[in-house]
């Protein structure tokens, strides 16, 4: 996969997400995590010249951070060009917006294009004491998601998601081909907490057979965020795994970027 074509997808998606924002309005930061699932795709990331991101590589989740509003210059380059290599796309003045919980996930489209997809959270009070969220966000046709082999979501195709309420407990999950019994990606042992929003992510390329599981857990209404996770191992289409791959390591792209960034310029303004 060409690198050019991962960064045009994002360039555009944060385009999207960023336009209508603007600091006048926040109400206070967005609480941001980012999701690399393209396999193949490695940048390096500069904002207004310091590099903040190096070499960052695809099955990365960041944990959940407080994104300050503000504007930005960006830049990004093939991993190893330096500073001063050609940009493969600059955003100068981009807008952080502000209030909101979101995941930004860099995915394949089912076709196996770039793309990236910004999803809200859902952090408001379970009725049953728990939330499950599935989002299918690889190059792979419909699939159904199964717990304890009855089928969850139906029909999930990219780059939907579905959810449900949920009473905390622990499940044997697995992703099948829809309507079928043909189990492509688990199945793997998932804790469902209390007071959380259990969010699944299935990415990678069944064609290439390098489908995965990415988990990530988002507080609802009144509890503390989680503030660490685990790896996990890869999941070919049709194999098996007693893990769900879990991704909490470092940052990835713009978004985590920033954050260090404004760390930064607040300890030079001290």
């Amino acid at each position: 996969m060409k690198i050019t074509r991962f960064i045009a997808a994002i360039a555009l998606a944060l385009a999207g997400l960023f336009a209508a924002a603007s600091p006048a309005h926040a109400a206070g930061d967005a609480t941001v995590s980012v999701l690399h699932g393209i396999p193949g795709a490695t940048v390096d990331v500069y904002a207004n010249g310091s590099e903040l991101l190096k070499d960052f590589a695809p099955g990365t989740l960041t944990k959940p951070m407080m994104l300050p509003a503000g504007t930005y210059d960006l830049k990004v380059v093939k991993a190893g060009a330096g500073k001063d290599g050609a940009a493969i796309v600059e955003a100068k003045g981009v807008v952080v917006p502000a209030g909101a919980n979101i995941t930004v996930v860099a995915h394949l489209s089912a076709s196996g294009a770039p793309m990236l997809t910004p999803y809200v959270n859902d952090t408001s009070a379970s009725s049953k004491g728990a939330r499950l969220t599935v989002r299918h966000v690889a190059a792979a046709p419909a699939v159904d998601v199964r717990a304890n082999k009855s089928v969850v979501f139906s029909n999930l195709v990219n780059p939907k998601e579905a959810k449900t309420d949920i009473a905390p407990m622990t499940v044997s999950a697995d992703v099948v081909l829809h309507g079928t019994s043909t189990v492509v990606i688990g199945p793997a042992s998932l804790k469902i907490a209390s007071g959380m929003n259990t969010i699944v992510y299935a990415w990678g390329s069944a064609q290439d057979k390098n489908l995965m599981l990415a988990v990530q857990t988002v507080a609802l209404h009144g509890a503390a965020l989680p503030a660490t996770g685990d790896h996990g191992t890869p999941v070919a289409a049709g194999g098996a795994s007693s893990d769900i791959a879990l991704y909490a390591a470092g940052g990835l792209l713009v978004l985590a970027g920033l954050v260090f960034l404004s760390a930064r310029v607040a300890r030079q303004r001290a």
